[in-house]
C-alpha cells in the first residue's frame, strides 16, 4: 500500500512539474504570436 502511495505522490509531483514547463511554453508560443501580429502591422 505505501508502494502504491509513494508511486501517486511521484506521479503528482511530475505532473506538477510538467504543467508549470506546459505553461511556459504557451506563454511564450503567445507573446511569440503577438509579436508576429505586432510586427505585421
Amino acid at each position: 500500500m505505501q508502494q502504491i502511495r509513494n508511486g501517486y505522490q511521484g506521479a503528482r509531483v511530475l505532473l506538477h512539474v510538467n504543467a508549470d514547463f506546459l505553461l511556459y511554453a504557451a506563454t511564450l508560443g503567445a507573446a511569440l504570436l503577438a509579436a508576429a501580429y505586432i510586427g505585421t502591422l
